[in-house]
């Protein structure tokens, strides 16, 4: 098969290995990809949010299945461009996406189901907003209603920095996706991420993960696109994943398909678990970054047959072979990184790094400039590895990260504190 991975960030380098493990890919491009990715798919350069653009290139190399990595394409309705081309596409409809692309639709859906989430309001104007979160006090959560790559969510301790948050959303800073902003009660509780391929009708989980999204060790500073993962993740156990299926993840995909709007692809839940109770934090359109990484690893070349299943309506008659293992990865950031920093410093180090089945490092914001590899955004690696137990998995990430001699990067130190 020739296949097409749409993206250039570290989940889309996950998902080319993990593809690359399988027999059945012949070719691999990736459109934009990025220095990793180039190490071992062609790249193409691309539009990936034209749909034109992406059939047209498409019927010219002979594409016969696209990947599609990141929301914004599935929000732009890339996959209805495909599928209407007969061309073969994992991820969701337009229709379908608004589940990420809108919280305000998602919170519709929920009540619609009746499937446990946060209370909330939706706003269209700062000073509603403003008096809504005065009469609520804080704790409270602000989420900008469209896509924000990551960065729509502000978890405000006090109400200062809640009303903050609504002045710089409705002024712009997170541009069209804050123009409306939904308001949530704070949920107690740990995170963790569900993973579910859907076809329509079948709902087949695929995986558990956790991510640590504060910039700082113990879960401190502001919150980034994600510093750190690692899978499976304890307090999401067997009854909590089949709650979450059963009072959440199949009512919404049921609305939907009632809708019109059937979901095709990857689900993934992000859920507050207290008790031993899931409730919806929010639903993504899309694998998470870096979850993805830590999925793939563990899940290698399989995950292109689930894919391809999942397009073809096929998912139930497969299974999910998992290894009894674990999986973690760190994200090396650019100093700076949630706020502004520099771009094009070199790193060094990366190719004395082991590449194999317990040993990855994928690059997310990376090129090649005059045979040096330098870092071109905020998240730049992801180092990731396997092992029989987390504390194995943990002590091989770290021990790759202390190899790469990059003095303008950073990275967490403490990521599966959690779980250890």
């Amino acid at each position: 098969m020739n296949i097409l991975v749409l993206g250039s960030g570290g989940r889309e380098h996950a998902l080319a290995w993990a593809i690359m493990q399988n027999p059945k890919c012949d070719r691999l491009i990736c459109a934009p990809g990025n220095a990793g990715m180039a190490a071992i798919a062609e790249c193409a350069a691309l539009d990936i949010n034209n749909g034109s653009a992406v059939i047209a290139f498409c019927e010219e190399v002979a594409i016969d299945f696209v990947v599609i990595g990141p929301e914004a394409p599935l929000a732009a309705g890339v996959a209805d461009r495909l599928q209407a081309a007969g061309i073969a596409c994992f991820g969701p409809s337009a229709a379908a996406a608004r589940l990420e692309a809108s919280k305000a639709f998602t919170k519709e859906i929920c009540a619609a189901v009746g499937a446990p989430t946060a209370a909330y309001a939706h706003f269209t104007d700062a000073e509603a907003a403003i008096t809504y979160i005065r009469a609520q006090g804080a704790p409270i959560v602000i989420k900008a209603d469209g896509l924000a790559a990551g960065k729509g969510v502000v978890v405000a301790m006090n109400e200062v920095e809640a009303l903050e948050a609504v002045d710089a959303m409705f002024a712009g800073a997170l541009g069209e996706a804050g123009a409306e902003v939904v308001i949530e009660e704070f949920m107690q509780g740990e995170e963790a991420s569900f993973f579910v391929l859907v076809d329509g009708e079948t709902c087949l989980p695929i995986g558990t993960a956790q991510d640590h999204k504060r910039v700082g060790e113990g879960d401190t500073g502001p919150n980034t696109g994600g510093m750190g993962a690692y899978s499976p993740a304890p307090v999401l156990t067997d009854n909590v994943a089949e709650t979450a299926l059963a009072k959440i993840i199949r009512p919404t995909m049921a609305e939907m398909a009632r809708r019109g709007t059937p979901y095709q692809g990857v689900l993934y839940a992000g859920l507050m678990i207290e008790n031993g109770a899931p409730r919806l934090v929010e639903y993504n359109v899309r694998f998470g970054d870096p979850e993805c990484q830590v999925l793939m690893m563990r899940l290698g070349a399989q995950a292109l047959d689930l894919m391809l299943a999942c397009a073809e309506g096929r998912l139930g008659e497969m299974a999910v072979n998992w290894a009894d293992d674990h999986a973690l990865t760190v994200v090396m950031a650019a100093q700076g990184y949630p706020g502004s920093y520099e771009k094009g410093s070199v790193i060094k180090g990366v190719e004395d790094c082991p590449e194999d089945s317990a040993h990855m490092v994928f690059h997310a914001g990376t090129s090649q400039q005059a045979g040096q590899l330098v870092a071109t955004g905020g998240r730049v690696l992801n180092v990731t590895a396997r092992g029989d137990t987390l504390q194995e998995a943990r002590d091989r990430a770290y021990g790759m990260v202390d190899q790469i001699d990059w003095p303008e990067g950073f990275c967490r130190r403490d990521i599966g504190w959690r779980a250890l």
